[in-house]
C-alpha cells in the first residue's frame, strides 16, 4: 500500500503561498504559508507540515493502541490522543526534535500497570513512531 500527497508552492518563502492535495479530497488544495507555520494564526492562514505531522501520528497511534487493547482482550469504550510537535532552529534550517504524545483511554477493566505497557509499546511501534527521527514522549490519562 502507497499512500500520496501533493504539495505546491509559488513565491519566496515568506510572502509566497502553497497548497497540499491528496486524493481522498480530505486536502483539496489546502493552503499553508510561511505565516501558517511560524506566526501560529490559528489556522487563518491555513495549515503546516507540523500540524499535519501531529495529525497523523495522533491518529496511528490511537488506531494502533485499539488494536494492542482489543488484541489483549479489552473493550475500549474511548481513545484520544494529542500530539504535540515542535519545530526548533538547527543551524541555518529547522528540526522537530520532540512528538508529545498524550492520549486519554476510557477502558474500564485494564489495570494502570497493563495500559501502560501497551501504550509503550504502541508508542514505540505504530509506523508513524518508526518514521519519525525525534525523541517521542508518551502521557497516559483516564478518562
Amino acid at each position: 500500500m502507497k499512500r500520496n500527497a501533493k504539495a505546491a508552492w509559488s513565491g519566496t518563502i515568506k510572502e509566497g503561498k502553497g497548497s497540499l492535495t491528496a486524493p481522498s479530497g480530505v486536502l483539496d488544495e489546502t493552503p499553508y504559508s510561511f505565516q501558517s507555520r511560524f506566526k501560529n494564526e490559528d489556522g487563518k492562514a491555513g495549515t503546516n507540515p507540523e500540524e499535519l505531522i501531529a495529525a497523523a501520528h495522533a491518529g496511528c497511534f490511537t488506531m494502533a493502541l485499539s488494536k494492542g487493547l482489543g488484541d489483549a482482550g479489552y473493550t475500549v469504550n474511548q481513545l484520544t490522543t494529542k500530539a504535540n510537535v515542535a519545530l526548533e532552529p538547527d543551524g541555518e534550517g529547522f528540526k522537530i526534535p520532540t512528538v508529545d504524545l498524550t492520549t486519554t483511554v476510557d477502558v474500564p477493566e485494564i489495570g494502570d500497570e497493563e495500559l501502560e505497557k501497551i501504550a509503550q509499546d504502541t508508542k514505540e511501534n505504530c509506523p508513524v513512531s518508526k518514521v519519525l527521527n525525534a525523541k517521542i514522549s508518551l502521557t497516559v490519562k483516564r478518562a
